[in-house]
């Protein structure tokens, strides 16, 4: 993406997406929130969360309910840093609904993140999604 981020660091941040798809289809709230920051911030249409004990909580029930069958979707569209350790990341994917093999035009979103680096690692600080302007 040509950020003048060290390699290493573009790696991580762009992975980010895969690892929490990944905790989405194991259904693993605890390791959906342990991408955030412990004060980071889960913003969804309709939906805040603040703190990963939150929005833990809230993926575990989204998980058991709404969320339940479903997959998760997404890839890196632009990368700007924002600091020496901090940067935004846009996203375009969506949640694909039970038996959809392919996500709709209507479910597709564009995510902000937020992603500060602490102790070595990239973590999400914040994290925000829209809907796509239509195509």
């Amino acid at each position: 993406m040509l950020t003048g981020l060290a390699a290493a660091d573009e790696t991580a941040i762009t992975a980010t997406p895969k690892r929490l798809v990944s905790a989405w289809t194991a259904r693993d709230a605890e390791a959906f929130a342990g991408l955030f920051t412990e004060d980071g911030t889960m913003i969804l249409p309709g939906v805040y969360r603040k703190g990963r004990a939150d929005i833990g909580a809230f993926m575990a029930y989204a998980f058991a309910t709404f969320y339940r069958d479903t997959t998760l979707t997404g890839r890196p569209i632009d990368l700007k840093p924002i600091g020496s350790d901090a940067v935004a990341l846009i996203t375009e994917g969506g949640v694909i609904a039970c038996g959809e093999s392919a996500l709709s035009a209507a479910a597709t979103i564009r995510a902000s993140w937020v992603l500060v680096k602490r102790d070595g690692e990239w973590q999400i600080a914040l994290y925000q999604n829209c809907p796509r302007d239509p195509a």
